[in-house]
């Protein structure tokens, strides 16, 4: 910071018993400290200074402009990155969303003060959130807030307005060209709801027994039956705008059509046929369980109060979870699965040799190739 060098927050830290760390993703930047209680005053002065006096050392800025030219060439080689981007992309067109990671040309372009600037833009009070948890008294914890970040004054960030994602009429196959691999990525997916839709617990569950679990369908199919793949798996990634379906394998290249048949199968079996009693039953036991473990520490209860102001959801989000999780009846089950799975409209994406799976990627829907780097070939 500009009060602040790099060693002086090491040694702050330090004396305070402290960690400290950054992140940004598609929606939100976070700064987040955890320390000694008793040294709360301390660490939330610093964590103020982070969030409002941010400095950009120029040779801090190259270290991390040329570790993260690195870090994009390692990408670049890896095929659960190299699906997962073309899959955005596709699924996001010309909203912001579409982008997972920058082409090593921008980053080398970059300069300091377009971070800087950047920082002046959106960091503020106006746009900002913060969440303690710990043992302290919630008044003396306050004071201090109000002391430390009381007289932050800057302006709340311009509303922006983004494209919508584009509309995907029929499954279309976009295939990855990654030579000599000797397997092949694979990853469907659909645009879907965010955690604001009413049929958010019931999609949830949906997934979970579709191939959001460990005992759940997808892996009982082509993981314990057909031994295609060891991991194979599905989830809803819910972003604050839109939110996407996805299921997702590593498989051997000449299974790669026979494992797409099964994800397929199983996802019109989802839309097809009510769920038994016991699917459903195991089902809402395992995600009340794994919520209650998630809010058994500091870090799960920080994390799912981030996520309820964040995604701007109910205040009684958390108290109620598990109850509206055991409510949901087989027939929510279906109809969601109607709803959400897009089965007749999957994007499919496949990562691996093209020599090795093109034929059975024609299978599907029309083809359009890529390399490495996005480009069409």
């Amino acid at each position: 910071t500009t009060n602040r060098p790099l060693r002086r927050i090491e040694e702050d830290l330090r004396r305070m018993g402290g960690d400290l760390a950054a992140s940004a993703g598609a929606d939100t930047s976070a700064i987040g400290i955890s320390g000694v209680a008793d040294f709360s005053e301390g660490l939330l002065e610093m964590l103020a200074d982070l969030a409002r006096n941010a400095s950009f050392p120029e040779e801090e800025f190259e270290r991390e402009r040329r570790q993260r030219m690195e870090g994009l060439k390692i990408q670049r080689t890896t095929p659960d990155f190299l699906a997962t981007e073309r899959l955005r992309r596709t699924l996001f067109g010309e909203h912001p969303y579409a982008i997972v990671a920058p082409q090593e040309a921008q980053v080398a372009a970059f300069r300091r003060e377009q971070l800087e600037e950047f920082y002046r833009q959106n960091y503020s009070p106006a746009n900002a959130l913060l969440i303690l948890v710990g043992d302290f008294s919630a008044a003396a914890i306050l004071d201090q807030v109000e002391k430390i970040f009381g007289a932050w004054k800057a302006p709340a960030p311009a509303p922006q307005k983004w494209p919508e994602p584009p509309h995907q009429s029929g499954r279309r196959v976009h295939l990855v060209h990654l030579p000599g691999s000797v397997q092949t990525q694979v990853l469907i997916g659909n645009l879907a709801i965010t955690r604001r839709d009413p049929d958010w617990f019931r999609m949830v569950l949906a997934n979970s027994i579709y191939g959001g679990a460990f005992h759940s369908r997808l892996v009982m199919n082509i993981r314990e039956q057909k031994g295609y793949t060891y991991s194979p798996r599905s989830g809803i990634s819910a972003l604050r705008e839109y939110g996407y379906f996805t299921v997702h394998a590593a498989v051997r290249n000449e299974v790669t059509a026979a494992t797409l048949t099964e994800m397929f199968y199983e996802m019109d079996r989802m839309r097809s046929l009510a769920v038994t009693d016991q699917e459903l039953e195991s089902a809402r036991s395992y995600l009340t369980g794994v919520f209650s473990l998630g809010v058994a520490t500091q870090d799960g209860v920080l994390s799912q109060l981030s996520t309820v102001f964040l995604d701007r959801l109910p205040e009684d989000y958390l108290e109620t979870y598990r109850a509206r999780i055991k409510a949901l009846t087989a027939d929510d089950i279906l109809g969601a699965a109607r709803r959400h799975f897009d089965s007749a409209n999957e994007q499919i994406v496949l990562v691996g040799d093209r020599a090795q799976i093109a034929d059975q990627a024609a299978l599907f829907g029309p083809v359009t190739e890529y390399d490495a780097q996005g480009t069409r070939i």
